[in-house]
Order: C-alpha cells, then sequence, then structure tokens
C-alpha cells in the first residue's frame, strides 16, 4: 500500500512536538522514560494506527489512489532540478524547498507561473447565483451557506452532545520576573460516557501583576513545545494578560487518537462518520470551553479576548475564530493549506498534503474526497476569512516558509476583503502582494510576510501594534 509521501516530512514535526515535553498529551507515554528503541516502536505503531484509520475513511467513501505509480526517481513529472538528501525521503530544490508527491501523484509546486490556474468561490454570490448586496443577506443567507460548507465538507460537525465542562483554578505563581501572576486553569471533561478517553483543558495564564482592573487577553493556541517566554514578556509588557492552551490534552494529534481523546469520548471509541468533526474542531471546540471560563474570570476584560496560533496552531486560531464569534481579534501565524492560504491555488503545501494519512486526521472524513481533485471542493481559504469579518484578522507569512505560501495568503487576504467593506469596515487594502516587512494594518484585515522562515515570533511585535486599534492600552 502507498503512503502518502509527506506524512514522512510532517509526521516528524509531530514527533518532535510529542517529544519535546515528558508528557505531551492525555493519551501519550512518557517518552522521558523510553529508551530511543522504545520510542521508536511507538511512533511505527503510531503511523501504521494512522494508516488504517485513513485506509478505512478512504474505503468508506468509496476512494482510491493512482494505481502503478511510477517511483519518485524515475516520475516524469517530477521537477527535475530537485535532489534528495541522504537520510530522507523527500526532496528539496536550490533554495531549500521540500518537495514531495503526494498519493494522487502530484509533486510540490513553487513556480508562480504554474499556480494560479484556478477559479474562487464567489463569498458574495449565493449558491442560486443571486449576489449578496447588503448586511442582511450575508448574515442571514450567505455565511450559514459558507459555514455548512466547511462544517459537513472540510473541518467536520462539532456534535450538539459534547460532555459538560468543569474548571478549577490552580498553581498559582509570580512569573516574567514578577511582572506577571501565573496560575493554571484545568478544564475537567465529563467522561462518564466512555472512561477510557479522558481528554482534559489546560489553560496556563499570565496576567500583569500591576493591572487595575480587567485587561485584554491573548490566548496561544499551543502544543508540546516549550513555553514561548519571550512573547509572553511581549504581551505583558503591552499591559495584556495571555493563556497557553494545550491542544493535545484534548485531541492528540494524530489519526491514531481518533478513537480517544474528545472525538472518541463523544463517539465512543467508533469511526467516525464522514462529516465527524476532525481534530482542529474538536481543538477549537475545546478553545470555545477555555473561553467560557474567561469570560468569567474578573481579571480579564470578556470582551477583548483574542487568539493566536502558529503553523497547524494558526490553521486553529482561524477556525476557532470563524467557529466562535466572541474571539475578538484573531492571529493565524503561516498557516498554510487550510488556514489562510488559497486551497485551489497549486504552490507549497496543498489539498493533496493536507488529505493524506499524515495530516488527514485534522479534517472531516469527507475533506479526503478532495485530493487530487481541488477544483470540486466548495470552499476556498479567503471564505474562511470572511467568516471572521467584521472582526479583525491578522494574517502572517515568511518569505523562507514557501511551503505556508505567504503569496497565497495575501491573495485570500484580498478576496476576503470585500466581504469587511460590504459589513462597514476595511479590508487589507490592495491587490498587491507587499515587499517583506511592510506591514499592512491600516484595515480589520492586516498581513504581513516577515524576511524570514517559518516562525511568529517576528510579528508579534507589529500585531501588538495592529491590536491595540481594537483593545484598550492598558499600559
Amino acid at each position: 500500500m502507498r503512503k502518502h509521501l509527506a506524512f514522512r516530512f510532517l509526521g516528524a514535526v509531530w514527533l518532535l512536538a510529542v517529544l519535546s515535553l515528558p508528557i505531551a498529551t492525555a493519551q501519550s507515554p512518557d517518552f522521558a522514560k523510553m529508551s530511543p528503541e522504545e520510542r521508536r516502536a511507538y511512533m511505527d505503531k503510531m503511523r501504521a494506527a494512522a494508516q488504517d484509520d485513513w485506509q478505512k475513511t478512504m474505503d468508506r467513501l468509496g476512494l482510491k489512489l493512482p494505481a502503478n505509480l511510477p517511483p519518485p526517481a524515475d516520475d516524469p513529472k517530477r521537477p527535475q532540478h530537485v535532489k534528495q538528501r541522504e537520510g530522507s525521503s523527500n526532496w528539496y530544490d536550490e533554495a531549500g524547498n521540500t518537495h514531495v508527491r503526494s498519493g494522487w501523484g502530484n509533486w510540490t509546486n513553487y513556480d508562480e507561473a504554474q499556480a494560479n490556474d484556478y477559479k474562487l468561490p464567489d463569498p458574495l454570490v449565493l449558491k442560486n447565483g443571486k449576489p449578496v448586496k447588503t448586511a442582511a443577506v450575508w448574515w442571514k443567507q450567505r455565511r450559514p451557506e459558507i459555514l455548512n460548507d466547511y462544517e459537513t465538507e472540510i473541518y467536520g460537525k462539532i456534535p450538539k452532545n459534547t460532555p459538560k465542562v468543569t474548571f478549577e483554578v490552580t498553581g498559582q505563581d509570580t512569573a516574567v520576573g514578577g511582572k506577571a501572576n501565573k496560575k493554571l486553569v484545568i478544564g475537567r471533561i465529563d467522561n462518564s460516557k466512555f472512561p477510557s478517553a479522558t481528554p482534559r483543558i489546560e489553560l496556563t495564564m499570565y496576567t500583569p501583576a500591576n493591572a487595575s482592573g480587567p485587561t485584554p487577553l491573548m490566548v496561544i493556541v499551543w502544543g508540546a513545545f516549550p513555553t514561548p517566554m519571550a512573547t509572553i514578556r511581549k504581551v505583558i509588557e503591552t499591559g495584556w494578560a495571555v493563556a497557553l492552551f494545550n491542544t493535545g490534552l484534548v485531541q492528540m494529534d494524530s489519526g491514531a487518537g481518533l478513537h480517544s481523546g474528545i472525538i472518541g469520548l463523544v463517539n465512543e471509541g467508533k469511526d467516525r462518520k464522514p462529516d465527524d468533526w476532525g481534530v482542529l474542531s474538536a481543538w477549537s471546540w475545546g478553545l470555545s470551553r477555555a473561553l467560557d471560563y474567561l469570560e468569567t474570570d474578573k481579571a480579564i476584560n470578556p470582551k477583548q479576548i483574542g487568539i493566536q496560533g502558529h503553523s497547524r496552531w494558526g490553521k486553529t486560531a482561524l477556525l476557532a475564530a470563524a467557529l466562535d464569534s466572541r474571539w475578538a481579534i484573531a492571529f493565524p501565524s503561516c498557516s498554510g493549506s487550510l488556514g489562510a492560504s488559497l486551497e485551489k491555488r497549486n504552490f507549497g503545501e496543498t489539498i493533496d498534503n493536507v488529505a493524506g494519512s499524515g495530516e488527514y486526521h485534522w479534517m472531516a472524513g469527507n475533506f479526503v474526497k478532495y485530493g487530487g481533485n481541488w477544483q470540486a471542493m466548495p470552499v476556498d481559504a479567503h471564505e474562511l476569512i470572511a467568516l471572521i469579518a467584521p472582526r479583525p484578522v491578522f494574517v502572517t507569512g515568511g518569505t523562507k516558509d514557501q511551503w505556508a505560501d505567504p503569496h497565497g495568503m495575501f491573495l485570500a487576504c484580498a478576496a476576503a476583503s470585500p466581504v469587511y467593506e460590504l459589513l462597514g469596515k476595511k479590508g487589507v487594502g490592495t491587490t498587491q502582494m507587499p515587499a517583506p516587512d511592510v506591514a499592512l494594518i491600516t484595515g480589520e484585515v492586516g498581513f504581513r510576510n516577515h524576511e524570514g522562515g517559518h516562525v511568529d515570533s517576528l510579528d508579534w511585535p507589529v500585531f501588538l501594534e495592529f491590536a491595540k486599534k481594537y483593545f484598550n492600552d492598558t499600559k
């Protein structure tokens, strides 16, 4: 059985995340106590389980990959200038960009001349062909149409029968050299329906020690990487609070974990149906439950709570803000395909990569039918951004992070702008890609392509300036 090659590339990123803390998720073992051989055996088991579930999803939908693809080295469709590196199944060009062949036989493209053979759906045209000319029609008709497509076909539906969450505060201390008060907020999820699933919500909060009243707060969607103290310090010094949300405790970032976590709990360990929620929706649900708590915290201004995430957590921040209008501002960093970059555009990470066995778990089962069939997908990233309107959003990329397609993210911002304008706000303000490090932050749709790679740290100072227009400056 042919495996999706990008899984090896992106699965390695997941492995690094898993290994960087003693206990990364509610469903993972203590890696610090495992030998290298035990870790390898565990990861092999996880890959096999994810591959098996992905294949079940393909079978359930009656889908098959192309048969008899030639070996990548002999594939006439392979870009001839790319070369393999020792120990890697991926290919690389002279600039260091990663090239993979998807299970559908499509190779990664970084050539603008070959990237733009697509037609975007118009967010301001109803499915019946009638134009959306008023805000009322947007809210009552067009927005629900787009949201339904996303929930049914792309990210999956969040169940109505999700369990009760009870919060408690623990671990109170000082941090940031005494400039912040720190506390751990635990959300206990009722798992009486399926006790073997033990998801929970964990929010690590930092509030300014000298605050004289409720402050704005930024929730950072986070995984198992080390605490981003430099970012926390910047936010605290701005006079705002910041909180880290641990996604892995809600749902494992792997197809091997779909029968546990919150998804497994609600499904009582059964396989997902094609329109059931994927991991990004599960994380978004957990973030909304954390927001339930934050609205009750007297140290926080409940109307000024924003959400930020980087990479796969950037995809999550964008989706969470689209699903829950209580998020006052969103900052998706380097979010790529199924984040802020245009999906039907053939550049860097694509639908194929996300639909393969390494990432399909982020999405609804229905989504995999768009692998190799991009134009059939009913929505595109500009419409996900438009679902956040009229609330502000700040989209960022990096010049050396072409996998995430920063140009495609800018194009999505430009294509979402007419919705903001219909609702009386200002869009990104131009249809021309700005130069590196030039921030477009005069409207509610902000964009910046920093000079550098796959990081969010370079954009945080600019985001804070952008957000000050919408959050009270309590410094």
